[in-house]
């Protein structure tokens, strides 16, 4: 077994996860980051500082790699970049996203080769489906392309379960929740997609995978689930049909994988989970309270730990106690 990786886009909340598992597996882990190198290495060994974009950098810190994990590549013009990597690596992990399969009809959970949407357009889907189809076209690349659901973790910018446990702090009571609490999809934990990384580069190949949790679930249930593992009284009341004014939405909605097989991973490389999915919610939850308690000690709040859905949700999208209030009081 090699013992050398390089992880693009390490400081994220996949690549934290992927250099803590390489490292217990006695791999030597250097990550990548754009901005000031982080205090915490979090598993990795080093840092080295390295824009994507750079692709005369990124050759040279990646060839002779045993494994190089890419978090951040995104359309066929990194495609294009990896290439450069053909003959000279001896796995290369690259993340997709289990968003590109067609919608399918409620059935049996998809499988890797179920039909993806066309590659034209500038959907996020799309990019990766280009992405996938001109990297599966280099030769001599030992390429192994991930797809990911709805990725949950510690080190994020944007948890959705926090949807639910800011409900908590809150002391809120009630959840609102349409379309009868929601389609079933798949979640992906990053210590489960992190243990898939690691199979990859210790049986290199070309393939492509899904890279979910073995139980689809539906927001009424992670909202359940989220509400018992933190002793919580409240109740999960749905309603038929599509979100009333913003009130029933959830941040699992939209552009969200369907319900994805596992049968080929376990076959082809022996993968079984790192964690269930009950454990790994249980993790989120307590990173997010500890992150979170954290920033208020420091005079900040909960905008400070998930930037992102600050930025672009925050009350307006995902906390609409008013509005809910109002739902629930009328006759």
């Amino acid at each position: 077994m090699g013992t050398s990786a390089l992880i693009i886009g390490g400081t994220g909340q996949l690549g934290v996860a992927a250099a803590a598992r390489l490292t217990r597996a006695g791999w030597d882990v250097t990550v990548t980051h754009r901005g000031e190198a982080p205090a915490d290495l979090r598993g990795a060994s080093r840092s080295i500082r390295l824009d994507h974009a750079d692709s005369e950098a990124l050759l040279a810190a990646a060839r002779g790699r045993d494994l190089v994990l890419d978090t951040a590549a995104f359309d066929s013009d990194n495609a294009t970049q990896l290439a450069g990597l053909a003959g000279d690596v001896g796995s290369l992990v690259v993340i997709s996203t289990g968003m590109l399969y067609e919608r399918a009809p409620d059935a049996e959970p998809l499988a890797e080769d179920a039909p993806v949407i066309a590659a034209s357009g500038m959907s996020y889907p799309a990019a990766k489906v280009r992405l996938e189809k001109a990297l599966l076209a280099v030769e001599d690349l030992p390429v192994s392309i991930l797809r990911p659901g709805a990725i949950h973790g510690a080190h994020t910018t944007e948890l959705r379960e926090w949807f639910f446990i800011k409900r908590v702090f809150d002391g809120r009571h009630n959840v609102l929740l349409a379309d009868h609490g929601g389609r079933p999809l798949s979640t992906s934990a990053t210590a489960n997609v992190a243990e898939l990384v690691r199979l990859c580069a210790e049986q290199p190949g070309r393939r492509v995978l899904n890279a979910v949790d073995e139980q689809p679930h539906s927001p009424a249930e992670m909202a359940r689930l989220i509400f018992a593992l933190m002793q919580h009284d409240a109740e999960v009341h749905t309603f038929a049909g599509p979100p009333r004014d913003g009130v029933g939405a959830s941040p699992w909605d939209r552009g969200q994988s369907e319900v994805l097989s596992m049968a080929a991973a376990r076959d082809q490389l022996g993968y079984r989970p790192a964690i269930s999915y009950v454990d790994s919610l249980a993790a989120d939850i307590r990173w997010a309270t500890d992150a979170v308690t954290h920033a208020q000690e420091r005079g900040d709040t909960w905008r400070h730990v998930f930037p992102y859905t600050a930025g672009r949700h925050g009350e307006r999208d995902w906390f609409r106690y008013a509005a809910e209030d109002t739902f629930l009081s009328r006759p």
